[in-house]
Formats: C-alpha cells, sequence, structure tokens
C-alpha cells in the first residue's frame, strides 16, 4: 500500500483482490467446521460467520460467490 493512502479508509481494488485470495485460502485451508468474529466499527460491533455447512432455513441464494 502506498504510503499516502489512508489506511484506515475504503479498500482499494487491489486490497479487495487480495482479501478475497486471502480469504478463500483461509476457507479452504484454516476452517474446521465454523468460525465466529467480531470487530469493532464506527456503527458498532460487526460479525463475521463462516461455516462449511448451510445453516437450517438458509437459502444458498441468500450468499454473494467470492
Amino acid at each position: 500500500m502506498d504510503a499516502t493512502q489512508d489506511p484506515t479508509g475504503p479498500l482499494s481494488d487491489e486490497e479487495v483482490e487480495q482479501f478475497v485470495n486471502l480469504l478463500r485460502r483461509y476457507l479452504q485451508h484454516e476452517l474446521d467446521q465454523w468460525q465466529g468474529l467480531v470487530a469493532e466499527s464506527d456503527y458498532g460491533p460487526i460479525y463475521a460467520f463462516f461455516t462449511n455447512k448451510l445453516p437450517d432455513e438458509w437459502p444458498h441464494e441468500m450468499f454473494r460467490p467470492l
């Protein structure tokens, strides 16, 4: 990342691509059954839940492919 960029601002297209690639690798090689994460934001906590099984009554169509 260029030192003139704000590291707390929006991700660049390159950073989004890197994030998606790293997330794919993490999910492929590190995720066992599930992982729950929480991150603080300016709007309150944000929750992320990764699982290798679609929860009951959650349609596959509600997810965006990476």
